[in-house]
């Protein structure tokens, strides 16, 4: 009877340790998942998104000394005089 018990609760032991083991290598793998997707639309966001372009201003070669610099930050044109 002992050496029936013994082996009834070893069973289910083993049992449990091994859905233990598959319930958490699932959500790590489920987790992983999804920071592999949020990965892939953050490259992707930032690949896609429209560079922003510098303007500048000509100006006349006796005004050269100093030229100002001029750009835009997607809120409107910045000029640094």
């Amino acid at each position: 009877m002992q050496g029936i018990r013994t082996l009834l609760l070893t069973t289910v032991g083993i049992a449990f340790a091994v859905m233990a083991l598959v319930l958490t290598a699932s959500i790590g793998l489920a987790l992983a998942g999804i920071a592999a997707v949020f990965a892939l639309s953050s490259a992707l966001s930032t690949r896609l998104s429209p560079k922003p372009v510098r303007a500048t201003v000509n100006r006349s070669a006796q005004n050269k000394a100093r030229e100002p610099r001029i750009w835009n930050d997607r809120r409107g044109t910045i000029i640094d005089l």
